[in-house]
């Protein structure tokens, strides 16, 4: 009798153990204090950098986060991203790049707190900020609204998002210790019933924890619900930021800079952005001797890969499409090695550890090398290998196709004999034109391009437009006029032209079997592939300097794009996306398709721009 009480006192005791009882042992607090973060009832000084788990391959997560604890920092942040989660409406995907979950539970794992930002929409140079293209197709949709068709996505979309992630917050006894709803909302609106909504599906998904807002200075009154802890971007003086931070919220703290920028990000046809640590280690120095808390944006950027990179608008500029590289400048490189502004912030966070606390040796950098020069075997012209067309009077877009990135081929029938400008209202983004598989010429929305004098011979010709997507602007009030591909009339001489038909090219998937070893028709779009034996999988830079314009895939990864124009020469190969053996390549190129050698780099080329070809 008394070895059965035994027994069960035991499996009592272990249920205990694995699923609590009260507050489990692995439980903490974190609350705000007048002046600092409280974890435990002790005050605690976040020291966070941001990472994006898409922009790492999945399987380095881990590495960049043992190079966080390295620099000192405590805390990782990061975006959630609604285009990747929820790609087609409806069907929402969390697995693989995408297992946002495992990002945090590893971050757990390393010692590291973690900042969520699930907003539907984030900016963050990040292909419509965020959202799913199919939102467009949603007449009469306005995002960041009290719009009932937004609001209805918005929730389908956090709910999913909560079921992810709401048992990892600190009090539920995981690592996420706040949550932010909205993103620079006061930069867009200032509608408080809107943010109120924000709130209030935010708690319905489950995020019950901490909740906060972030800002610019010149807009966070706009953009901070009242009850919600406010925080400040892009402001490091600490006179100013405590002073807009407790004009807020009842003269009081705690005091966190939500976005504190080291560099900057980069578009193309312009210079990369560096900036030396020694610009902003003092700025640093003083925030954390002030006992604020920051959140470095980037502390690691890592790479924009598929076609998910946004671009910017101005009233100034017709458009800018960011580069695919996402390095940043950031204190951790894009492949994930210490730089000079990563040991110099080091020192600085060094010297305000807790008395006896020591921080972990900085991993060695990753090995990198050049590959012998790869060979294309096969390939094909985009010319041959369309499929199947659809019809239409007008052109249609990719949102009237139902084709999120990629490209379009549109085609149509026009009369010769004459010479007459070919006039595009409407080209999104960029377009090569053709009269019966001659090229003619391009057409950059970046230049704000929208015609091409052709002077046509006599008879009836074929006009063909190819059309490249270049990421839908991610920042600013025209979120909705996002749509790509021809969005308006195509003309000739004057005359309206009629009776299209369009090809979706999406390359979600490439169809290599449909290409050959003879020779592409010339002077087209290309698709060539090829493979490498690789003996022990480092990472390399795919040198592109010869080449023009277009995108590479590895072994199904789709690495990004590439411009001759600049300032990104290279694209990041990770090792660990090699295998050793055969390694397969692919590569679509625009503008110069007689190429057929692919060579490597050990070191990337992020700073070179030429003149548009």
């Amino acid at each position: 009798m008394i070895k059965h009480k035994i027994l069960f006192f035991n499996a009592i005791m272990l249920a205990m153990m694995l699923f609590g009882c009260g507050k489990a042992s692995n439980e903490h607090s974190f609350t705000l204090g007048d002046s600092t973060f409280m974890l435990d009832n002790k005050p605690f000084q976040i020291i966070s950098g941001e990472i994006h788990y898409p922009r790492v391959p999945r399987e380095a997560w881990r590495a960049r986060m043992k190079m966080a604890k390295a620099m000192g920092l405590n805390t990782i942040g990061t975006y959630v991203f609604w285009n990747l989660h929820e790609p087609e409406k409806g069907k929402f995907d969390f697995t693989g790049n995408h297992d946002i979950a495992e990002f945090v539970k590893i971050a757990k794992e390393e010692g590291l707190w973690v900042i969520l930002r699930p907003s539907p929409y984030v900016c963050a140079e990040w292909e419509f900020g965020g959202y799913p293209y199919w939102l467009q197709n949603e007449k009469g949709l306005e995002v960041r609204s009290r719009e009932k068709q937004y609001l209805a996505e918005y929730k389908k979309y956090i709910d999913e998002v909560g079921k992810q992630l709401a048992p990892l917050q600190i009090n539920h006894g995981g690592n996420i210790i706040m949550v932010q709803v909205e993103n620079e909302y006061g930069s867009y609106g200032a509608d408080k019933v809107y943010l109120e909504m924000n709130r209030k599906m935010f708690v319905d998904a489950g995020f019950d924890g901490l909740l906060y807002t972030c800002d610019p200075e010149k807009d966070i009154v706009k953009g901070h619900l009242k009850g919600l802890m406010p925080a400040i971007n892009g402001q490091d003086n600490p006179v100013k930021v405590k002073q807009a931070i407790r004009s807020l919220n009842d003269g009081r703290g705690p005091f966190f800079i939500a976005e504190w920028y080291p560099a900057w990000f980069d578009w193309w046809g312009t210079p990369h952005h560096k900036v030396p640590a020694e610009q902003y280690t003092g700025k640093l120095d003083t925030v954390l001797s002030n006992g604020m808390s920051i959140n470095m944006y980037m502390f690691h950027g890592g790479s924009t890969r598929g076609f998910m990179n946004g671009a910017n608008f101005r009233d100034t500029i017709p458009f800018e499409p960011q580069i695919s590289s996402y390095d940043y400048d950031a204190p951790l490189d894009e492949a994930g090695n210490a730089t000079d502004k990563f040991m110099k912030f080091r020192a600085v966070i060094e010297k305000h550890l807790p008395k006896g606390q020591k921080l972990p040796e900085v991993p060695k950098a990753k090995p990198a090398a050049a590959m012998e020069p790869i060979q294309f075997t096969k390939e094909i012209s985009i010319f041959d290998y369309i499929g199947k067309g659809k019809q239409s009077q007008n052109p249609l877009t990719f949102e009237d196709m139902n084709q999120a990135y990629g490209y379009m081929l549109y085609k149509t029938e026009i009369n010769g004999g004459k010479k007459g400008e070919l006039k595009i209202d409407g080209l999104r983004d960029y377009g090569i034109i053709f009269i019966d598989g001659v090229r003619k010429g391009t057409l950059d929305r970046r230049l704000g391009q929208e015609s091409l004098t052709l002077d046509v011979p006599a008879g009836k010709h074929q006009l063909e437009i190819f059309v490249e997507n270049m990421g839908r602007i991610n920042f600013g009030p025209n979120l909705l006029k996002n749509k790509k591909g021809i969005v308006g009339e195509v003309s000739f001489a004057g005359t309206a032209l009629k009776s299209w038909t369009m090809y979706s090219l999406p390359f979600d998937q490439v169809e290599t079997s449909k290409m050959n070893t003879a020779k592409a028709r010339s002077n087209t779009p290309v698709l060539k592939t090829g493979s490498f034996k690789v003996t022990s999988p480092e990472d390399t830079y795919l040198d592109l300097r010869k080449w023009g314009k277009g995108v590479i895939w590895v072994n199904g990864h789709n690495l990004g794009k590439y411009w001759g124009i600049g300032p990104q020469q290279t694209i990041y190969l990770p090792a660990e996306w090699l295998k050793k053996g055969d390694n397969e390549i692919i590569i679509l190129e625009l503008n110069k398709p007689e190429n057929n050698v692919l060579t490597s780099l050990a070191k990337p080329i992020l700073d070179q721009v030429n003149e548009v070809k």
